[in-house]
């Protein structure tokens, strides 16, 4: 074992950490070594960020996790805006979050539940809430005179509260579906809470639910948070998101919408939606695709998902990110734009054949709003005018991540990643009327002191012919050290979803640079089903599970096979998580002798037992078409359920790696141990790894360096002779 010692900040203390780095299959005369899960989890992460309101000073959060102790310490730094002058703010062993600028000397930040405060050097520290420790999430309005708070209330909609007199019983009473969502049985929701804010930003009284008496979650789950709601720039006014259904209606719809609370009034108005609006009844056993929710009639009203408002500069509009389609997640995300004194609605980014990610409102006379969106298999940095004129601001093989106005709005806080590089902070200087200009400046280098011990991977970028006469991007990513003459394992990897893009992300699990540091190829195909490659791309694999999706993994892997000299075409494994699980799943039936193993992750393996066992049920619905027990089923549905994995057992022949974790309830953790079970009844070498306390990822250190240790030990053994 080779031991190198990594320098962890925590707390105010710089403390030095053992860390087994592992067995070293790739070394250098240099003395730097291959990454390995120990290494990976090293690694800081950048998380929440601000700029203060004049630009000179940056304030921003980064968890460390602790391997030996299984938990991570949430931190906060300040900086100058260049990034010089860093300085860590967190004295003690609690973790400190959700930073925000009060003003230019003054940041507010979320401890134990509570809001407190601090100066810009980390002095004079107060506690501006008291709630018990229920503060979630908060967001000061612009006069700073009142505060939104997110708290948690009791909810009994679909399970029913026990008796009284029996405080120790354990069961649930269930009576409609969105019982459990994500990982949670759903006991409580968030609302939002305002505050009266006094002097030194103390909140002073008891706060006003704004859905008082109402039903619903604000922000939504499962991954909602304080950007779902927004203060109007006179803080008279607070735009959020709300899907306003509960139980089955719930399960089955995405038709969530933008609604408008007046501090002052008290009342409500639905921006999406006219007020005598009667929605349409729906058939829940079957997809909302062509049911008269999603009738062109109807899509005026806004029936998907409606999100994420934020207020113009000027105060006169909203924007928010919309999807026209009822029941379909995977919807392409557009811009759409309210003007409040009319009502009209403009979707302003229908040049932009793709989602629109994160946005911000533009100070520049020139550009209307900047946004982050997927294309050709990365995220980088537009902008659009009202003409609807579309220009790309950023062209690398990167993702850039959530954006913020600085500076006046002369300049843009972003986060940038990629394969080969976790999160680091920059300052973007946007250029609309000539984009090339545009100018990105780093100022965090976070892990640099963990990279620079490491060997670091190449990648390359291929154009796959696929088997319909079109052409698709394949990334390749190779090992450090890689000697074009040599052969390789290869590895196919296969994206979930299904409509996630392969972009340039930085995951601490389905990690790219760790997989080609063990001496693999990566070989990862933006399949059909992918969004960056215009709508007709991505839509094409709903209803159509294992066509072309499947032809495309096929022809990937293939053209490695055929044209890569150093992929090892007798060495080849499938992985993949999620859709990527069920891909595996599906192709230990179908590949002809092509792999020697296979890693599926959370996925799906008997479609039937899903459709029912799944939470969300809008995407089962749109995916499949129909209830498998629908006898008047279309022909997409009934192609879908006759190919599910476990109706193809009987030609399993690889060794498979079953993982799945209990608290998974989007996919059941049933799926993977009957996948387990079914081979090693079918006498298939075969591992299962459960985890009992893991949800859809994996989460605590010591299971994700588990993951990643089972992971390479069966990659080993049956791809490294």
């Amino acid at each position: 074992m080779t031991v190198v010692v990594l320098c962890l900040v925590v707390g105010n203390v710089k403390a030095q950490e053992n860390v087994k780095i592992g067995k070293q299959r790739i070394t250098a005369s240099n003395g730097k070594m291959a990454m390995t899960p120990e290494a990976l989890w090293a690694m800081g992460r950048i998380g929440s960020y601000a700029a203060s309101p004049d630009g000179k000073k940056i304030v921003y959060q980064v968890g460390y996790y602790s391997v030996k102790e299984n938990k991570s310490h949430q931190v906060l730094y300040v900086m100058d805006a260049n990034g010089s002058g860093q300085q860590i703010l967190t004295n003690s062993n609690k973790n400190e979050t959700d930073p925000a600028w009060l003003d230019n000397n003054r940041i507010a930040f979320l401890s134990g539940g509570e809001i407190w405060m601090m100066n810009s050097n980390g002095s004079n520290r107060q506690q501006l809430s008291k709630t018990d420790g229920n503060v979630e999430g908060y967001k000061f309005s612009p006069d700073g005179k009142k505060v939104i708070l997110l708290k948690s209330i009791p909810f009994n909609e679909v399970i029913k509260e026990n008796p009284k007199d029996l405080p120790k019983a354990t069961g649930r009473l269930v009576t409609d579906l969105m019982y459990r969502h994500w990982d949670h049985y759903v006991e409580s929701i968030q609302h939002p809470f305002v505050y009266s804010v006094g002097d030194g930003f103390v909140i002073t009284d008891n706060g006003i639910d704004i859905l008082e008496g109402e039903p619903f979650e604000c922000p939504m789950e499962p991954f909602g948070g304080i950007e779902q709601l927004d203060w109007s720039k006179d803080s008279q006014s607070i735009a959020y998101t709300c899907r306003k259904k509960t139980g089955l209606l719930y399960s089955i719809s995405t038709d969530s919408d933008i609604y408008l609370y007046n501090i002052g009034t008290r009342k409500t108005i639905n921006l999406c939606k006219p007020a005598d609006y009667v929605e349409p009844k729906v058939d829940p056993s079957k997809t909302l695709r062509h049911q008269a929710v999603n009738a062109p009639e109807n899509l005026k009203n806004n029936p998907g998902y409606d999100q994420n408002p934020q207020f113009s500069p000027d105060g006169k509009y909203i924007a928010w990110q919309s999807m026209a389609h009822d029941g379909y997640e995977a919807d392409r995300n557009r811009l759409c734009i309210y003007t409040l004194a009319t009502g009209e609605k403009r979707y302003v980014t229908e040049a932009f054949d793709s989602d629109v990610d994160a946005f911000c409102w533009s100070d520049d006379k020139d550009a209307l709003i900047y946004f982050t969106g997927v294309w050709h298999g990365t995220y980088n940095l537009y902008a659009i005018n009202w003409k609807g004129e579309l220009k790309q601001l950023t062209n690398e093989w990167a993702d850039w991540g959530s954006l913020q106005p600085m500076n006046n709005g002369k300049q843009l806080l972003m986060e940038r990643h990629s394969h080969l590089a976790p999160a680091d902070l920059y300052v973007v200087t946007p250029n609309f009327k000539k984009p090339e200009k545009t100018v990105a400046t780093q100022i965090t280098a976070e892990n640099l002191h963990i990279l620079d011990q490491l060997l670091m991977p190449t990648e390359r970028q291929v154009w796959v012919p696929t088997t319909d006469g079109k052409q698709m991007l394949v990334w390749i990513v190779l090992p450090p050290n890689f000697d074009e003459t040599k052969k390789y394992p290869t590895l196919l990897f296969c994206e979930g979803g299904p409509q996630s893009p392969v972009s340039q992300f930085w995951s601490y699990r389905w990690n790219f640079m760790i997989m080609a540091s063990q001496g693999y190829v990566v070989v990862a195909p933006n399949r059909r089903g992918l969004p960056g490659f215009g709508s007709e791309w991505c839509e094409e694999i709903s209803g159509d599970w294992t066509g072309q999706c499947m032809n495309d993994y096929l022809s990937a892997i293939d053209y490695a096979c055929d044209h890569l000299p150093y992929v090892d075409k007798d060495h080849l494994g499938a992985v993949g998580a999620s859709f990527g699980g069920f891909s595996v799943y599906y192709l230990a039936g179908h590949h002809n002798k092509r792999f020697k193993c296979f890693i599926a992750h959370d996925g799906a393996f008997n479609l039937e037992a899903m459709y029912t066992e799944t939470e969300e049920n809008w995407f089962s619905n749109w995916e499949y078409d129909d209830a498998y027990w629908n006898k008047d089923r279309t022909a997409d549905a009934d192609k879908t359920y006759k190919n599910s994995p476990h109706l193809y057992v009987d030609k399993w022949d690889t060794p498979i790696l079953c993982i799945h974790g209990e608290k998974d309830y989007r996919i059941n953790a049933t799926q993977g141990m009957s996948a387990f079970n079914a081979a090693r009844m079918k006498g298939i070498e075969a591992q299962l790894l459960i985890f009992p306390d893991e949800n859809h990822w994996v989460l605590k250190p010591q299971n994700g360096i588990l993951w990643q240790r089972t992971y390479f030990e069966w990659l080993d053994r049956w791809l490294k002779d």
